[in-house]
Parts: structure tokens; C-alpha cells; sequence
């Protein structure tokens, strides 16, 4: 990849992670608290209780062990050593979500929202590090579903139809997961909004400056 398609990335995450932080601070004005209990209850309304627990697996799924390991091994196979600028990336991406959650006054939903299906979880599950803004599944689904994506679309080995059949299966992973955040009372739209413009931003600066990018 070019240096010029490099600086194209490298402002493209900065102009993202511009829109977080105003974003942030309109989340932190609560101007937006009506708008999320909207939403919540619109799509928990929508969504029937039986897709629970498949939404529930997703949850699990998103977790930063599952995704934690994925980029690890993005890295490995990359087999440069620039690719740990992926992994670091990926590292302060979720320091910026554990500021936000500390010290950025949004609380999550409220119990009677909750409908997580599932009796199992990850270590992480019991990491409580605040408040609920930004979403860390979010940040980290939309991270590596930047990442994929350049991937998938810069493949010389594979045709159109694979190609598009890859990214269509990607985006509806990364829809419905974004979807179970808000469905399953886990957190509000506004928190899933945060957390995938961090983890945009993020990728896009792993791109612009990962020469294992190509």
C-alpha cells in the first residue's frame, strides 16, 4: 500500500476518533438519555424473547478473550513484526474504553432491561471497571471488522463472489452483535454508537501505520 493510501487512513482515523470524542461529550451532557430508553425499549419490543439465547452466544462471543486471541493471531500470521501495531492498537483502543468507563458519568441499563440467556461467562464478565460508556464488544466487533474487511477486499486469491459472500457474512455478524448490546438490556444505543467509532478509528490507525498492511 502507498504512502498516499497511508495518510488517507492515518487522517481517517483521526477525523473518527474527532467525532468519539464530541460524541463523548454529548453522551456526558445526558441530552441523549431519552433517546436511548427509546430505542431500547423500540427494539426490545421488536425482538421476541426466543432469539435470547442465540443473541446471548453472541455476547459471549464478544467478549476480549475471544477477540483478544483473534487479533494475536492476525499478528502471528502476518509474520512481520509491524503487526504488533495491530495488537497495540487494539491494547489502547481499550484504555480509552476503561477511561470512558470510569470516569464518564453514563450508567448502563437498568436490571428490568436485562435478558442475557445464557449461564455461562468469561473471566472479563466479572471486570465491572465503571460506567457503561463506551461499549467494549462494540469497539472491538467494529475493530475487527475494519480489519477484516481490508483483508477480504485486498485478497488477490479470491474471486468477486466468495469475496462478497465473505463480506456479507461479516457484516451481519457485526449487525447482530452491535444489535444484542441494545437487545439484551446490556447496554444503550448511545454505547454501542461510542464503542464502534473507537474501534474504527483504532483499526484505521493499525492500517495507515501496520506495514503488514498491503
Amino acid at each position: 500500500m502507498g504512502k498516499g493510501k497511508r495518510i488517507v487512513y492515518f487522517i481517517s482515523s483521526i477525523l473518527v476518533f474527532i467525532l468519539f470524542v464530541v460524541f463523548s461529550y454529548i453522551v456526558s451532557t445526558d441530552t441523549l438519555n431519552q433517546f436511548d430508553f427509546d430505542i431500547t425499549v423500540k427494539i426490545q419490543d421488536f425482538i421476541p424473547q426466543k432469539f435470547d439465547t442465540a443473541l446471548s452466544f453472541l455476547s459471549l462471543l464478544g467478549n476480549i478473550e475471544t477477540y483478544a486471541f483473534l487479533i494475536f493471531l492476525i499478528a502471528i500470521f502476518r509474520r512481520q513484526l509491524s503487526g504488533l501495531v495491530t495488537l497495540i492498537s487494539f491494547g489502547a483502543a481499550h484504555v480509552v474504553e476503561l477511561f470512558g468507563k470510569a470516569f464518564l458519568h453514563h450508567l448502563g441499563p437498568p436490571y428490568l432491561f436485562f435478558r442475557y440467556d445464557l449461564n455461562l461467562f468469561f473471566p472479563s464478565t466479572y471486570v465491572k471497571p465503571g460506567f457503561s460508556y463506551p461499549s467494549g464488544h462494540s469497539l472491538r466487533v467494529a475493530f475487527i471488522t475494519v480489519i477484516l474487511t481490508f483483508f477480504i477486499l485486498k485478497s488477490k486469491k479470491l474471486s468477486s463472489l466468495p469475496k462478497n459472500i465473505l463480506l456479507i457474512t461479516l457484516f451481519s455478524f457485526t449487525f447482530f452483535m452491535l444489535l444484542s448490546r441494545v437487545s439484551l438490556g446490556e447496554h444503550w444505543i448511545t454505547d454501542v454508537i461510542g464503542g464502534t467509532l473507537l474501534g474504527v478509528s483504532a483499526s484505521l490507525f493499525a492500517i495507515s501505520l501496520d506495514k503488514s498492511f498491503k
